[in-house]
This record gives structure tokens, C-alpha cells and sequence, in this order.
């Protein structure tokens, strides 16, 4: 998922643990700051309420990562070396996301303020049946995913669209970014231009095609089972295209200079895209274009804002219609500063838990007396999870798991590809589910809708975890390799 698709290049696959001659801390010591971050957000939420997360989640990571260094120092388990090495391997996979988050930022604002994103919101509400819109929603962002490889650029684009486009027919968000999400993560997940995909594939050392037709065994049912629920609550609910907020049309019209050449802009994105261009430098090319647009198609507001001032803090629109001034008002860059300072801490307390040893004690805990097959596959989406949670990044959390598990699955006589594709089914795609995780903390910030309001909706999302779980108990085109001398069946 180039979601999460830091610089749009895959990481290196590197080994992610400590130096051989340092010692570990026990398995307790190691849950110790895990179970104190969890304690602390859920404190958050029952006392602050879930809009809180993403202001304290910041000082629960960096006070995470002061116990883990404190109980290390105490254990005898700190070291120089350690630390620069969990510092390298947790920066490496962190920090280019910054620039990325940023360059986001901008996208969003200057797509809206040149009209792009009311365009798709006029035409959208013209063209799209409101009934169908959630599955529309759901494939639509599965394509544009597949073609990018990115889930990330698929919710900064297309996401911001349709989320307009679906709180003007009276959709609640989270059912709209649930239905986002799915499809921009299913397409990721299958797409070979994934760094995800990618990362998951070749750290375990299958073959890319391989890998991503064996995850279809998994992620189509899932698809589908998700696609069932999206048009049952289409149907359910009642919606028209207009009446939905007639008054949120009308002030759209009044404010934004609509024009169909106004679409030439996500066209020249998606183009860049299919010629592989860098998810870096397409953001920045769309930022370009909408800031150009601004100037072509709404020089009624460019007259009026200072577009520098636009670019990098709050621009609010007072009109009489609520909904409008909510989904019209950008926050450029300083709006995203927040998130970047949670990604920069989920960063601090990965490299403490890679540098201190403990994230190797708690994996290695999973791995102990496995020998079933539907057991090792429920370990390894058991750790998946728990790496998401403990990291608070899914590059980390594949690389690391495919280390722990390698041996474990080439013991029990199971093919390399089972390991690749529930590493993907229970990491990559529930890391926007988590919301410190810095795919969770992006997708919220992007969408403008919290983690824990979107989480219910995520069909497909949460389903894949159970998926991969319920194919390995079923033994669904699971294939063993036994030497002549091997022990009995693995079952």
C-alpha cells in the first residue's frame, strides 16, 4: 500500500533485529510499555472521548518509549548500538512520510479551493444513483488503488471527492470513508505496483505474482462480503441526490466556478500514476495543478484570499450553510502538522521497542510450541495485530514478522506464500484500522473523520484478518512440502 506509500519507493528489506551481543529484557518487562500505551488511550477515550486520540496519542507514544528506555536501563538491556540501529530502521520507514503527509496537505486544499473537489461533488450528485453510492464509492477507489498501488493517493484524491459527494446526500462519514477505505486497500493489496505488496512479498522471498494471486483466495471474498453490506445500507437508508441538502448545493454553486475542465486535473494525476511517475512527485505536480486552477477557475476567490496564507493555515468559508462552510473550509499545511508530529512519535517508540530488544521478546512469545497449521496462522495474524499496535507502522510490522516466522513456517512444511499473504491480510490492511498507527493517523487527518468512527465501517478491512483465519481452518489451496523423512501431517 503505498498508503501508505512513504517517497512511493518499497523499503529495504533489512534485518530487523538488535545486535547479536546485546541482551534482551524479559517477556513481562517487554508488554510493560505496550500495555501502559494501551491503558492510556483507552483512558483518553473514556474520560476525553475518541476526538481526543490524535491530540494526546503523542504524549502516550513518547511516554510509552520513557518506560521502555527506563525499564531497558534497568535490565541491563540499553546500549549505544541498539539504539542507532532501532533509530535507522524505525527513521527509515518513518520519516519520508513526512514530506508526503505535507505535499497531502496541499493537494487537499488546492483541490478544493480550485473547484475540483465541488466539481466532482456537482456532477457526482447529478450522475451517482445515492442508493448504489456506497458501492460505487467502494469500486471506484478498488480500481484507481489497483492502477496506483497506492491506497494513499487513492484516498487523497478520489477519498476527499466522494466523501464530499457523500455528506451532500445525507451519508454519515463514517459509513462514507468505511466504504473508501475498503476499496482503496482492496486494490492495494492486489495491485504489483504496491510497496506493500512488495515489501510483504520479498521479505518473506516469494515471487510478486505469486504472492498477489494467492492473496485473491482471501481478499475477493472479503470484497464481496463488503460490497453485500455497502448495498444493503444503501438500500436501507433513505437518500435522494439533491434533496439530500439542497441548501449545501445551491451555496456550492454560488461560491465555486463549476467547469468539466476542471477534471483535466485528477486525469494528468492518474496518468502520472500509470507512468509510475513517484507518488512524491505526483502529489507535487497535482499541487501545481490545482494552484493553477485556482487561478484560471476561481479568480473570484484568489482576489479575495491571500493563497499564501491558504496554502499554509485555516480558510474558512461563512455562508448560511453549515455543511457547506464544514466541507468547503481547508486547513492546509498546519493542519497536517499534528499528524506529522504523531507519525514522528509512533517513530521514537518503534525505534525504542527495536532498539531495546523487546519488540523481538514479545513477537517471540507467539512463535513458541506452534505446530498446527490453523494455530501458526492464527499466531502470525495474532502478531500482525500486535505489531501494528506496538510499532505504529506496517513496514516495520511485515518485515518484522516475516523474520519471526520464516523458520516457523519452513518447519511445519508450509509454503512461503501462506506466510507473505496473511502477513498482508492481518498488517497491512488493519493498519489503517489502529489509530496511532501512521496509516490510521493519515486516513483520519485526510478523510476528516477519527479512526474509531470509521473502524465499524471498514468492512473489508477487518473481515481480511478473519478471512485469512477462516481459509487456513478450511485448508483452502493450502499445499505442504514434506520430505521423505518428514513427521506426521501438519494440520
Amino acid at each position: 500500500m503505498t498508503e501508505n506509500n512513504p517517497g512511493g519507493q518499497p523499503p529495504h528489506s533489512t534485518n530487523q533485529e538488535t545486535p547479536q551481543t546485546q541482551r534482551r529484557p524479559g517477556l513481562l518487562v517487554s508488554l510493560t510499555p505496550v500495555i501502559l500505551l494501551l491503558a492510556a488511550l483507552v483512558a483518553i477515550i473514556v474520560f476525553e472521548g475518541s476526538d481526543a486520540i490524535n491530540s494526546w496519542s503523542s504524549v502516550a507514544l513518547l511516554g510509552a518509549a520513557g518506560v521502555a528506555l527506563v525499564l531497558a536501563a534497568a535490565k541491563g538491556c540499553l546500549s549505544k548500538a541498539g539504539l542507532r540501529h532501532g533509530l535507522k530502521t524505525s527513521g527509515t520507514q518513518t520519516l519520508p512520510a513526512v514530506p508526503l503527509l505535507a505535499l497531502i496537505a496541499l493537494v487537499a486544499t488546492t483541490w478544493m479551493l480550485s473547484g475540483l473537489v465541488p466539481t466532482f461533488i456537482h456532477y457526482g450528485l447529478k450522475v451517482l444513483n445515492p442508493t448504489f453510492f456506497l458501492v460505487i464509492t467502494c469500486v471506484v477507489c478498488a480500481l484507481v488503488s489497483v492502477l496506483t498501488g497506492s491506497s494513499w493517493t487513492t484516498i487523497a484524491t478520489m477519498g476527499v471527492a466522494f466523501i464530499g459527494i457523500g455528506t451532500a446526500m445525507g451519508y454519515s462519514p463514517g459509513w462514507v470513508a468505511g466504504a473508501i477505505i475498503s476499496g482503496a486497500y482492496f486494490g492495494d493489496k492486489i495491485s504489483p505496483l504496491s510497496d506493500t505488496t512488495v515489501v510483504a512479498s520479498s521479505s518473506v522471498g516469494v515471487e510478486l505474482f505469486t504472492h498477489i494471486r494467492y492473496m485473491l483466495i482471501t481478499t475477493v471474498p472479503s470484497l464481496i462480503i463488503a460490497l453485500g453490506v455497502f448495498t444493503v445500507a444503501g438500500v436501507c437508508s433513505s437518500h435522494s441526490v439533491v434533496d439530500a441538502d439542497p441548501e449545501l448545493h445551491r451555496t456550492l454553486l454560488e461560491t465555486f466556478n463549476i467547469s468539466p475542465w476542471l477534471l483535466v486535473i485528477p486525469v494528468i494525476t492518474l496518468a502520472l500514476i500509470a507512468l509510475r511517475v513517484k507518488t512524491i512527485y505526483v502529489l507535487a505536480i497535482s499541487v501545481w495543478l490545482g494552484l493553477g486552477a485556482m487561478f484560471m477557475f476561481q479568480p473570484q476567490l484568489t482576489s479575495e484570499l491571500n493563497i499564501a496564507q491558504a496554502l499554509w493555515t485555516d480558510t474558512e468559508f461563512k455562508t448560511d450553510s453549515a455543511a457547506f462552510n464544514n466541507l468547503a473550509s481547508t486547513s492546509g499545511f498546519l493542519g497536517m502538522l499534528p499528524t506529522i508530529e504523531l507519525v514522528l512519535a509512533a517513530m521514537i517508540f518503534g525505534a525504542t521497542l527495536i532498539g531495546t530488544g523487546m519488540i523481538r521478546s514479545i513477537s517471540e512469545a507467539f512463535v513458541k510450541r506452534l505446530h498446527r497449521r490453523t494455530a501458526i496462522v492464527g499466531a502470525t495474524v495474532g502478531s500482525g495485530l500486535a505489531l501494528n499496535a506496538a510499532t505504529a507502522d506496517q513496514y516495520l510490522s511485515l518485515i518484522v514478522g516475516a523474520n519471526i516466522y520464516r523458520d516457523v513456517y519452513g518447519r511445519s512444511h508450509l509454503e512461503k506464500r501462506l506466510l507473505s499473504r496473511t502477513l498482508e491480510d492481518s498488517v497491512s490492511v488493519t493498519s489503517v484500522l489502529i489509530p496511532w498507527n501512521s496509516c490510521g493517523v493519515t486516513q483520519a487527518a485526510v478523510l476528516g473523520v477519527p479512526t474509531l468512527i470509521y473502524l465499524p465501517y471498514c468492512v473489508f478491512n477487518w473481515l481480511s484478518p478473519l478471512m485469512s483465519l477462516a481459509i487456513a481452518a478450511l485448508g483452502v489451496r493450502i499445499h505442504r512440502h514434506i520430505p521423505a523423512t518428514a513427521p506426521a501431517r501438519v494440520r
